[in-house]
This record gives structure tokens, sequence and C-alpha cells, in this order.
């Protein structure tokens, strides 16, 4: 047997994943071009008299807006805390746990109320308490931060809306 045959990398190892890329990113671009070339709901299932905006009807339209709040805000608390600490300020190292912490939360229980999940009530019950960690820490910077003053109240807003809930 050659050995040198062997060392090579045989034609069809490196095609078998470009295929499975080629593959996957096109299946991913049909569905995209699918979604966009149709309309997404099902008009025929209800009655249309006059415009309407179905993120209005939303169940759970106070809490997403509160879950979004808190992402929006928690943006810009990232932002000033990383500035922060690259100028060697260390003192928001936590409050920026906290918002890293809060955001994904408060972004899957934004989707999980868009959805009316069956668990949505047991993960907005963490999300409250996740957001009132978040809140906390927050309130500390509030009075020389205006993006940690900001990110508390939303936080406290999202913390109201998950208790209603619960």
């Amino acid at each position: 047997m050659d050995i040198s045959a062997k060392s090579e990398q045989p034609e069809n190892s490196v095609s078998r994943r470009a295929m499975l890329a080629l593959t996957t990113g096109a299946a991913l671009a049909a569905t995209a071009t699918a979604a966009a070339s149709q309309d997404v709901h099902d008009h025929g299932a209800h009655d249309h008299h006059g415009s309407h905006d179905h993120a209005e009807t939303a169940v759970h339209k106070a809490l997403i807006d509160a879950a979004l709040d808190c992402v929006n805000t928690g943006e810009v608390c990232v932002s000033h805390c990383i500035s922060s600490l690259g100028s060697g300020d260390t003192t928001l190292k936590d409050c920026l746990k906290a918002v890293l912490v809060m955001m994904p939360a408060v972004s899957g229980l934004a989707r999980l109320a868009a959805l009316d999940a069956s668990r949505l009530r047991e993960f907005a019950k963490v999300c409250g308490d996740i957001c009132a960690d978040c809140q906390a820490e927050c309130k500390k910077h509030q009075d020389h931060h205006a993006a940690c003053k900001a990110c508390g109240e939303a936080c406290g807003k999202c913390v109201e809306e998950c208790r209603k809930l619960v």
C-alpha cells in the first residue's frame, strides 16, 4: 500500500463539509425567501375589517414591552460599563455582570410572552428575580451614571410586569 496516498486528504471529505454548509445555507435561504414571498399570517382564519397590528393585540404586550425595554436600556448600560472599565474604573464591574445576566433572560421572556408559552409564568418568576437583582445593582450607581439609572428603572418595570403575571 502506498503511504503517500494515505497522507493525502480524500477529495470527498472537504466536499462533504462544503456540501453540508451549502445545503444548510440553501435551506435557510429558501425558508426566508418563501416567508418573504407569501403573507406570513393566515388571513383566512380571522376577519379583516380595517387595518390591524398584531403586536397591539398580544396577550402579554405590557410584559413584552417591559422586557424589550430592559434589553434596550441594558445595551446602553453595558456600553457605559465597558467604557468605565476601559478607563480603569472597576466600580461598575458588578453592574456589568448583573446587566449581562439580565439581558438574555429578559430576551427569552419577551419571546415566551409573545408566544404565550406554557411555562411563561414560571419563567417570569425567575426573570422577575433576575431583574430585581439587576435593579438593585444599578441603584448603587444611579446618582452618578444615567445609564445605570435608566437600566434600573427599566428593570423595575419588568419586575412589576412579571409579578402581575405570577
